[in-house]
């Protein structure tokens, strides 16, 4: 086995000695025959943006040859609003490669991820995932390159009171127990999503806990690594699935909602992108944003307003995108700052070898760390279509390729200060905003629909459809009309409380 393997938690990749990419149907027949599984789950997610799940006994060789070939049929009119009744029939394939154990089954079962076809045996053109698989397409296609995302998911964990050690309010980042209380629990979570693939870069709580009426409110992360961004809405997916199953059996409460109280931080979904050719990451030159990705954001400035319509999704990711808050609403980019909507975080570019420096004992480590460059948009929250959105960020990274001013529009959209600040306002009235409301981002999405259907990416049902559900909240101005009334809040993110 390679070294690359030997400490993989996927316990399919162990056994079978390869990576997830190779598998084959001969190695999902050989590991369910030689480890005694007894079931098999085809999971898919459908336009609420939650995973579905068809469970199968394997009854024999042929059928369990069967449903690995063929797949099955599903009710498309009961898992996608734009499919009609009357011609409703999909078929769900499974992919192998996503295959890893069900860590709550007790009978032991194998789970996979599937893609959709259609009646005549060609992929879905609306299904989120084959969305983001032509997105990927296109991008390759236009720039030569590779698009890679990675994810920092944040959450709230709910449960009584304990009353002992209490944390400071709004002050959990980073914390560690006793004072943070949940921290085995998202080790726990940590533990499943990298056995089920998901490849994490770390966990920690997050600034927001606090206690209201007898229950602890703990927000934590698990952030990811970059990967190809097929895989990395395939892994956000199953996280959100792994996390909520293992909470149910803990008894807590989980809500990856945008806002959750007023007054307290709301939860993000911001997301990491990185560029690559041949393997090598193409975000700097000569230590310093490369020319690519200054592209790549500014296709992200020109688009972002209609990007919320697939991160920002219901009517409270818009009291989280409110000014002088970490979330944005300004529409720039900038240098460890996060007032910013894309971000450039630290990518250690310094030229001192830190690792020496700790631990004088160490020789001269010469690691390349230009591997870890990335920009993160930081708009994006736990309502989001995992897929949509992450497809809709390819389709802007790759418009900055086609945009003729794309570095004229990176260098007038860049702010190296605190945008908030009153010194800095005239850079701020500069700057375009986000949209405030479901309303608005649907308007934006309508007069930049044309981008993200070109080269075939979004079908114009699925932007039609889209379109139709951000207007049916009616919250164009849901935010005067609630203002400070508390009460009123709390009632409109109970309604959204379990998002995404």
């Amino acid at each position: 086995m390679s070294k690359e393997l030997e400490l993989n938690p996927n316990k399919l990749v162990a056994y079978l000695g390869k990576p997830t990419s190779e598998f084959t149907k001969a190695d999902i027949v050989r590991y369910i025959t030689e480890n005694g599984i007894r079931m098999v789950n085809f999971m898919y997610p459908a336009g609420d943006g939650r995973l579905k799940t068809l469970n199968f006994v394997i009854n024999n060789a042929a059928y369990l040859d069967a449903i690995l070939t063929c797949g099955e049929r599903v009710d498309g009119s009961s898992l996608f609003p734009f499919i009609e009744a009357g011609s409703s029939d999909l078929y769900v394939l499974p992919r192998f490669s996503t295959a890893f154990l069900d860590p709550f089954a007790e009978i032991p079962t194998l789970a996979m991820l599937c893609s959709y076809f259609n009646k005549d045996g060609f992929p879905l053109e609306s299904s989120p995932e084959n969305t983001l698989r032509k997105a990927c397409k296109a991008f390759n296609e236009v720039t030569g390159m590779e698009f890679e995302a990675m994810g920092e998911l944040e959450y709230y964990v709910m449960a009584p009171d304990a009353g002992f050690f209490p944390a400071t309010d709004q002050k959990g980042y980073h914390e560690s127990a006793p004072y943070a209380k949940f921290n085995e629990f998202r080790t726990q979570c940590m533990a499943y999503i990298a056995q089920a693939g998901g490849q994490i870069k770390y966990g920690h709580s997050e600034v927001g806990n606090f206690t209201l009426d007898g229950v602890t409110y703990e927000q934590n992360e698990i952030e990811f690594l970059p990967v190809k961004a097929t895989d990395a809405a395939d892994q956000l997916m199953i996280a959100k699935w792994i996390i909520r199953n293992l909470a149910y059996e803990y008894n807590y409460d989980i809500t990856f909602a945008p806002k959750i109280t007023a007054g307290k931080a709301g939860s993000g979904l911001h997301v990491h992108m990185r560029i690559t050719k041949d393997g090598k990451n193409q975000m700097l030159d000569g230590g310093v944003l490369s020319a690519t990705a200054r592209k790549a954001i500014a296709g992200m400035m020109e688009l972002a307003p209609s990007i919320t319509a697939f991160g920002n999704t219901n009517p409270t990711s818009y009291f989280r995108l409110v000014p002088h808050q970490e979330a944005p609403t300004n529409i720039c980019w900038g240098d460890r700052n996060r007032s910013v909507l894309v971000r450039v975080p630290l990518g250690w570019a310094a030229k001192s070898d830190m690792c020496q420096i700790a631990n004088p004992l160490e020789p001269a480590s010469n690691y390349d760390t230009t591997q870890k460059q990335t920009v993160e948009m930081r708009s994006p929250d736990g309502s989001a279509d995992i897929y949509q959105l992450i497809a809709g960020l390819a389709v802007a990274c790759r418009h900055g390729f086609e945009m003729e001013n794309a570095l004229e529009v990176a260098e007038r959209t860049y702010v190296n200060v605190n945008i908030h600040q009153k010194e800095n306002e005239h850079k701020l009235k500069d700057l375009a905003q986000l949209p405030d409301s479901c309303a608005a981002s649907a308007d934006c999405l309508e007069r930049q629909r044309e981008v993200f259907e070109q080269h075939n990416v979004f079908s114009a049902a699925m932007i039609d459809g889209i379109i139709k559900r951000l207007r049916s909240y009616g919250d164009s101005t849901l935010r005067e009309e609630i203002g400070d009334d508390q009460e009123a809040m709390l009632a409109l993110v109970q309604r959204y409380f379990h998002c995404g």
